[in-house]
C-alpha cells in the first residue's frame, strides 16, 4: 500500500533586518528562499530592531532600495523595540525579536548570513520538539585549571532553572567533552511559539547575564549569551539534539555561511551555485552591489579567487586558520 505524501506544513520564516551588511544579507536570503522554496507556505518575516535609548545608532534598515527588494520577494517588514540588549549586545536581536512575532504560529529562524539551497518544505520540522543548529564547535564553556568542569559549569545552569540535567546529556559521548553536553549554534532554531520560546530565552538569558551560578564566575557571555541560554529553553520546551532528521538543515537544504569569504573558502559547490544565480538578476545586483564586500565577492571575482586558495574536500581543521589564509592573500572583507 502507497504512502500518503506529507501534507506541507505552513510555518512563518524569520530572519532580523538590521542597516549595513545584515540588510544585504537578510536580501540575499529572501532570494535564494523564493528560488528554492517556491510552494513554501506561511510568512517571510524580517523582524526590523528600531532606534532606542539601548541603541547607540539607528539599527533600523535605512535603505529604500533594500526595502523595495525585500518587499519584491513578498517579505514582510515587522518592528520590534530593544528593551534589554541593543548595541551592547547585538545578538539579542534574536531574543527581543520573537515577543513582535504571531503568537501562537510556528516558526523557524534563520541567521541572515543563511543561504536555502533546496525546498525549505521537505524539512519535517516537529514543531511541538524545538531544536536548533549542530553545526558547532565548542566555544563554550572554557574550563578552568581549578575550577569545575564541563559537568559542574553546565550542572549550574540547569540547578539555576530547575531543570533536568541528566537527560540532556549524549551519553554516547565520553564524560568531559563538549560534545556530551547539550549545546547549540544559534544560526537557526524552531518551536510552534514565538512568545513562549521568547518569553524563557529572554528569562534565561538575562538571568545568567545579571545573575549568573558562582560557577561561572571565570566565563565569558560575550558573545556566548545566547547561545549559553538557547540549550536550557530547548530542553526545558521538550526538545533536543535529535528531533531533525540529520543532513537538511546545514546541510541540503541550507547553508549558514558566516561571511563571504568563508562560503566561498569551504561550502560546497551547490552553495556557490545557489548565492551566484540568486544574485544574479539585474535588478537585485543593482542593489547588492551597494554593499561593498557583496560587490567585490560576488560581482567582481574575490570570492571566485578565494575558492581557488583551498582543497574543499580537505580545509584546515579549524576556521581560523581558514580566515588567516584569506587575509594574508589580502582577500577578507566582512
Amino acid at each position: 500500500m502507497a504512502r500518503k505524501a506529507r501534507a506541507p506544513q505552513t510555518f512563518n520564516v524569520v530572519v532580523v533586518g538590521q542597516h549595513g551588511r545584515l540588510a544585504y544579507e537578510a536580501l540575499i536570503f529572501a532570494a535564494s528562499l523564493r528560488a528554492r522554496s517556491p510552494g513554501l507556505k506561511g510568512r517571510l518575516i524580517i523582524a526590523e530592531p528600531q532606534p532606542g535609548p539601548k541603541w547607540d545608532k539607528d539599527p533600523s534598515m535605512r535603505s529604500a532600495d533594500v526595502r523595495d527588494a525585500l518587499a519584491d520577494f513578498g517579505a514582510e517588514i515587522i518592528p520590534f523595540e530593544s528593551r534589554h540588549f541593543g548595541s551592547a549586545y547585538p545578538y539579542g536581536n534574536k531574543i527581543e525579536m520573537l515577543r513582535a512575532l504571531p503568537e501562537g504560529e510556528p516558526f523557524v529562524f534563520f541567521d541572515t548570513d543563511t543561504l536555502i539551497t533546496c525546498d525549505l518544505s521537505r524539512v519535517p520540522f516537529d514543531f511541538d520538539r524545538p531544536s536548533a543548529s549542530l553545526r558547532r564547535e565548542g566555544t563554550w564553556p572554557e574550563p578552568q585549571i581549578y575550577g569545575p568542569g564541563y559537568t559542574g559549569l553546565w550542572k549550574s545552569l540547569y540547578d539555576k532553572f530547575d531543570l533536568d540535567f541528566e537527560s540532556s546529556l549524549d551519553l554516547s559521548q565520553p564524560d568531559e567533552y563538549w560534545r556530551r553536553y547539550l549545546y547549540f549554534n544559534a544560526g537557526y532554531f524552531f518551536y510552534k511559539c514565538p512568545h513562549a520560546f521568547g518569553q524563557l530565552f529572554e528569562q534565561y538569558a538575562l538571568a545568567i547575564r545579571n545573575d549568573p551560578p558562582v560557577e561561572l564566575c571565570c566565563q565569558s557571555f560575550d558573545p556566548w549569551l545566547d547561545q549559553v541560554a538557547l540549550p536550557l529553553v530547548i530542553h526545558a520546551l521538550g526538545g533536543g539534539r535529535d528531533t531533525l532528521p540529520e543532513g537538511l538543515l546545514d546541510g541540503t537544504v541550507s547553508c549558514h555561511y558566516r561571511l563571504l569569504p568563508l562560503l566561498y573558502a569551504r561550502e560546497n559547490d551547490l552553495a556557490v551555485q545557489v548565492l551566484e544565480e540568486v544574485t544574479a538578476p539585474n535588478k537585485l545586483k543593482k542593489v547588492l552591489k551597494g554593499y561593498d564586500a557583496i560587490k567585490r565577492m560576488i560581482y567582481q571575482g574575490r570570492g571566485r579567487k578565494v575558492r581557488a586558495l583551498f582543497d574543499q574536500d580537505n580545509l584546515p581543521r579549524k576556521e581560523q586558520a581558514i580566515r588567516n589564509r584569506i587575509k594574508s592573500n589580502g582577500f577578507w572583507m566582512r
